[in-house]
């Protein structure tokens, strides 16, 4: 995954973002969005795409339309009211994708519908079946990861017509384990669960913090599922403030807020 290269299949002119090869296809265009290439200012600066955040409205307006024209002509931006959950929002048709229901996942097989989450340490995760010419994202936090959003998504994917064995997904930037201290009570949320979930858990810098490995966990969830294949790379949001927001570092901070990046694919129509 790497900065600025063709394999999103973006315009030239789109804001900066991080691509991956295991999304690549002609009829796939992605991206993972940095912070960068916006108009907001001061703590949002400057591609704050997020619409529940308290930047001024007509700059998140024109920061999402950046990342639409990015996208190209005809070109639909959709979103979710994310909540932390399993749920997944299925777009069967194109009027659907103005709707903003509250859903940690969204799948289409229509093409020019961008579908994306915001993050500002959770896991963004993007899916492509190019075979069946199905798509998803998926917003996995902690509390979606352990949810199963993920599984959640690749299910709805099957719906329309995805086959595990075709399915790739790709994991973007996201807190790493370093930077994310946690109660020991969310370690024993977990490992009730599963007690090999520990592994995602290493010693905190007190007796009863723990530091939790999200993006691995994620990536684990994902390889269980027996899809095609799996990527991740360790950028870390909140090690990374020229690049990325971080709700953490923003708390540590004592900033009143947070920017929110966007994570987007779409399909193109045939022959396009």
């Amino acid at each position: 995954m790497t900065e600025d290269e063709s394999y999103g299949g973006l315009h030239p002119d789109a804001p900066p973002h991080l691509s991956s090869a295991l999304l690549a296809g002609p009829q796939i265009r992605h991206g993972f969005f940095t912070r960068r290439g916006g108009v907001s200012g001061g703590i949002y600066a400057a591609l704050n795409c997020g619409l529940g955040s308290d930047d001024d409205r007509a700059a998140i307006i024109d920061n999402r339309m950046r990342v639409t024209a990015g996208f190209g002509k005809g070109a639909v931006l959709a979103g979710v009211h994310q909540v932390h959950g399993d749920d997944v929002y299925i777009i069967r048709a194109p009027a659907q994708a103005a709707a903003r229901p509250q859903a940690d996942g969204l799948v289409t097989d229509c093409p020019d519908i961008i579908l994306s989450v915001l993050t500002a340490d959770c896991a963004p995760v993007l899916f492509a079946d190019p075979v069946a010419g199905v798509i998803g994202a998926a917003h996995a936090g902690w509390r979606g990861a352990l949810a199963g959003i993920c599984e959640a998504v690749i299910e709805a994917m099957q719906s329309l017509g995805a086959q595990p064995e075709n399915i790739v997904a790709v994991i973007g930037p996201a807190i790493s384990g370093r930077n994310y201290e946690v109660d020991a009570a969310m370690e024993a949320e977990f490992t009730g669960r599963q007690g090999a979930w520990r592994e995602f858990f290493t010693p905190g810098r007190q007796e009863d913090k723990r530091q939790f490995h999200l993006v691995p966990y994620v990536a684990r969830r994902l390889e269980a599922t027996g899809i095609a294949a799996v990527g991740q790379k360790e950028f870390c949001t909140y090690a990374d403030p020229e690049r990325f927001f971080s709700f953490r570092r923003a708390t540590h901070l004592g900033e009143p807020d947070y920017g929110r990046a966007l994570s987007a694919i779409m399909l193109r129509k045939a022959g396009i």
